[in-house]
């Protein structure tokens, strides 16, 4: 009697939503703008500090347990001790722990910049991940707009190192006073209604100002049906509001005049102008030119968090959704003032301020407007005898002493096999070595961008093999120069 086969169990494969996977033209597009991003924050005095993926989770501040399990926007767990720990969700509450256990042996101010991956237990979306890359810059310890400004124009000229072109992306700068200010202006005291009329203000670029101003009265219906109920300010706040709205003009004087006018009479408003004021005369020394920084009255960042001014960058840059419409990057870092949350650890007055950069999002985002470098794949040295396989480990040791990546194929297949895996790295060229070159003391090399391109041009077959478009053959010792000069034509 035959034994029955028991069929063996096979896992899934498959990886939680909002976890992607990246390979290496994600990798090293992310790595060279942290790269470049961290150069600027070094040049400006800045020094890197490293903290581990766990903290307490009441040292998150924003996410303090919740009854049983601190869960709500954090991945956490218990320790071995009972307490609960949780992963980053930022790179700023690490900061402010780290200074408040250390303070009183750094240099104060402090000033230090990290990267490295977050963490988020939210909801994932297109563009939305529960893990990825961030690249901060912060000054704790020293008040005043000075300090503020330094981050604003660090912030755009670290944009632009990641590879963002001027006029492509712009700071948008408010401050708080200035929302107080208004939400004074128009007598809104309670707590609801000041809540429901900054989140109107914060969706302006979406739903332009008809839609905001639905927001300020009664409400408004979207295109699902659902209905968001407004914060029911009368006609004449409303028109006050919008005002403050579209007080950003072509430069950041005119929009200082623009507010100035809109929220004449406010005490904290003239507070707010005078901070923005000292922040353009700084930036300006700075070199932050008008259209890379700007004033936005209706920039909004958290409403709890944040306690002075308060920055945004953005990518001006727009691409085409799946039904086809016009669809604008948006924010890919921001921050502003937080001068409670380190003060919370040691009971004492600590100011701070800093910005995040959201590495993935940039490279995301620049990868969809074509703003990212186009990496090329190793030069691929074929094996066509195995018999002489430590021959074409020489030659790619050769090209990798000089400098150039080089792989020897390690398969079994044979030469078309071969030259489509090239194809699949993403290869600038193949090195092929038969029997032919090696009595001869020469090497074959491909030129695989400009063969497809020749390729499209021959219509027969006889033509084809007889030209070998992209195709030449030199000696050993011209191997790397002919590389090379293959590398800067297809650059």
């Amino acid at each position: 009697m035959a034994k029955s086969k028991t069929p063996s169990l096979k896992s899934l494969a498959r990886k939680p939503r909002g976890f992607p996977d990246k390979r290496e033209d994600v990798l090293q597009a992310e790595l060279d703008m942290i790269s470049r991003v961290t150069d600027v924050y070094r040049l400006w005095g800045f020094e890197g500090i490293e903290t581990g993926a766990f903290e307490y989770a009441d040292a998150l501040g924003k996410f303090l347990p919740d009854q049983d399990r601190p869960n709500a926007g954090v991945f956490a767990l218990q320790d071995d001790d009972e307490q609960w720990i949780s992963l980053r969700y930022d790179l700023t509450a690490p900061l402010a722990r780290f200074a408040a256990e250390n303070w009183d042996r750094l240099a104060k101010p402090f000033r230090r910049y990290a990267y490295g991956p977050v963490w988020r237990n939210e909801k994932p979306g297109p563009g939305r991940f529960r893990e990825f890359m961030q690249c901060d810059a912060d000054t704790v310890g020293s008040a005043g707009p000075a300090a503020d400004a330094e981050m604003i124009a660090m912030m755009a000229e670290a944009i632009k190192a990641a590879g963002a072109a001027p006029g492509r992306f712009v700071v948008r700068v408010n401050t708080r006073l200035l929302m107080s200010g208004l939400l004074d202006q128009i007598e809104a005291n309670d707590e609801a209604t000041r809540l429901t009329i900054l989140r109107a203000l914060d969706k302006l670029d979406r739903l332009g100002l008809d839609g905001v101003a639905d927001l300020l009265g009664e409400g408004r219906e979207d295109e699902s049906g659902d209905y968001t109920k407004g914060a029911g300010l009368d006609k004449a706040r409303i028109e006050t509001v919008l005002a403050f709205a579209q007080a950003g003009k072509d430069s950041r004087g005119e929009t200082l005049d623009a507010l100035s006018a809109a929220l004449s009479g406010s005490v904290i408003a003239d507070e707010g102008l005078a901070e923005l004021r000292a922040i353009d005369q700084l930036i300006s020394a700075m070199g932050a030119a008008d259209d890379a920084v700007v004033f936005d009255p209706t920039v909004v960042r958290g409403l709890e968090y944040y306690t002075g001014p308060v920055f945004e960058g953005e990518l001006l840059d727009e691409i085409l959704d799946e039904k086809g419409r016009l669809v604008r990057i948006g924010s890919i870092g921001g921050g502003g003032r937080y001068d409670g949350l380190v003060s919370r650890f040691r009971g004492e007055d600590i100011p701070a301020t800093g910005f995040s950069i959201g590495i993935s999002r940039l490279a995301a985002a620049m990868s969809l407007t074509g703003q990212m470098d186009q990496l090329s794949g190793p030069v691929v040295i074929l094996m066509l005898d195995q018999e002489h396989a430590a021959d074409s480990h020489q030659l790619a040791n050769t090209l990798r002493s000089a400098g150039v990546r080089a792989e020897v194929y390690m398969g079994s297949s044979g030469m078309r096999a071969q030259m489509k895996y090239a194809d699949r790295r993403g290869a600038p060229a193949v090195v092929i070595v038969g029997e032919d070159e090696r009595a001869k003391g020469t090497v074959t090399i491909k030129d695989l961008v400009v063969g497809a391109q020749k390729a499209k041009a021959i219509q027969d077959n006889t033509e084809w093999r007889e030209t070998r478009p992209g195709q030449v053959e030199v000696s050993r010792d011209e191997l790397v120069a002919t590389i090379r000069e293959i590398l800067e034509s297809q650059a």
